[in-house]
């Protein structure tokens, strides 16, 4: 017995190490951190989101008039801030920031369970196919559990952002507003429009992702500890542009569905129903509006992140509170924290 162990047993406490218990500390440190980054990459990145929304569902829009409808992303970024005002470009943030908070806790509560299920027993290498499909099935399973309890957030954040009205002509005059009206008029469901093209948009979206990651890294190198730390990066943003331009159908159907409810007049019978009139009244690149505006964020913010990480940086201050200077000195070099470390550790 190590004496880590020991003392571990010793104590009653669990060591900072031990991987078999859950260390409440570092889950809230995990959770606060990464809350604060996300608030930071997401507020900095909202305009764009938005431009994207509007885009993507302006046809579907009731407070949109068909003349008056933007004819891409320049238009948007100059007609937004002239017609609605400047702090207009970060309606349905706050809801969007929020939403990180219970999706990542849902995230961490079911991700074990759903892989025990799924992928026990597995190896990617040996039954690489088993294994993708479990790591599809634990994926998608674990994203519409965590959909079920924040999909409301999701919803109110796209309302919100398609939102053109100034002053007393919005629609909404606020995220409970918005989620208060929707239930009086369509009920509980309502808020709940387009949940299951939601789900199948997770899979697709997995699918894609690890597929094209395994592809390209097999091109690049075969074995992965070859790869540098610059090659890797691109390989991240090429899987995830891929993937995101992959799935932006589902995406773009699962927002024209949130757009029913409040209205009298059925737009969608139901999702295929909303995709085949897309196409047939708008064409197929219908489906791809505001893709490009989703490039955009992705890109931005995640090199917002990579300039600026004060969840690592929060991360690295709270362990050294807890478990002292040489705990998170062996942290920092075992998850390649070093510039950090060096200026606080």
């Amino acid at each position: 017995m190590s004496s880590a162990t020991a003392q571990s047993q010793g104590t009653g406490k669990s060591h900072p190490n031990d991987k078999s218990t859950f260390d409440v500390k570092k889950f809230v440190i995990d959770l606060a951190s990464g809350g604060t980054a996300a608030a930071v990459s997401k507020t900095a990145v909202a305009p764009i989101e938005r431009v994207k929304l509007l885009l993507q569902v302006q046809h579907a829009s009731k407070t949109i008039e068909a003349d008056k409808r933007y004819k891409g992303i320049i238009d948007v970024f100059k007609r937004v801030p002239a017609e609605q005002g400047f702090a207009s470009f970060w309606r349905g943030n706050l809801a969007n920031v929020i939403r990180y908070f219970p999706t990542q806790a849902l995230n961490f509560a079911f991700k074990d369970t759903y892989k025990k299920i799924f992928v026990a027993g597995y190896d990617k290498d040996k039954d690489f196919w088993k294994f993708f499909g479990g790591n599809l099935m634990s994926g998608g399973a674990a994203g519409a559990t965590s959909l079920c309890f924040v999909y409301p957030l999701d919803f109110a954040r796209t309302r919100l952002a398609v939102d053109v009205g100034k002053g007393a002509t919005r629609e909404f005059n606020g995220l409970i507003d918005c989620l208060v009206k929707v239930v009086k008029s369509d009920g509980p469901v309502g808020l709940y429009r387009g949940f299951m093209v939601s789900v199948q948009g997770i899979i697709v979206y997995r699918a894609a992702y690890f597929g094209l990651f395994d592809t390209i890294k097999m091109m690049v190198s075969t074995d992965k500890k070859k790869l540098n730390f610059f090659v890797a990066w691109m390989i991240a943003q090429v899987v995830t542009v891929g993937s995101g331009i992959l799935s932006y159908p589902w995406d773009t159907v699962r927002r024209r569905m949130m757009m029913q409810s409040g209205r009298k007049e059925i737009l969608y019978t139901n999702t295929w129903d909303c995709a085949k009139k897309v196409v047939a009244n708008e064409g197929f690149t219908a489906l791809y509006k505001g893709a490009l505006s989703n490039v955009f964020r992705g890109t931005v913010g995640y090199l917002i992140m990579f300039i600026y990480s004060p969840a690592t940086f929060l991360y690295v201050v709270a362990r050294l509170a807890i478990y002292g200077r040489a705990q998170t000195r062996l942290l920092c070099v075992s998850h390649n924290f070093d510039k950090h470390c060096k200026t606080i550790v």
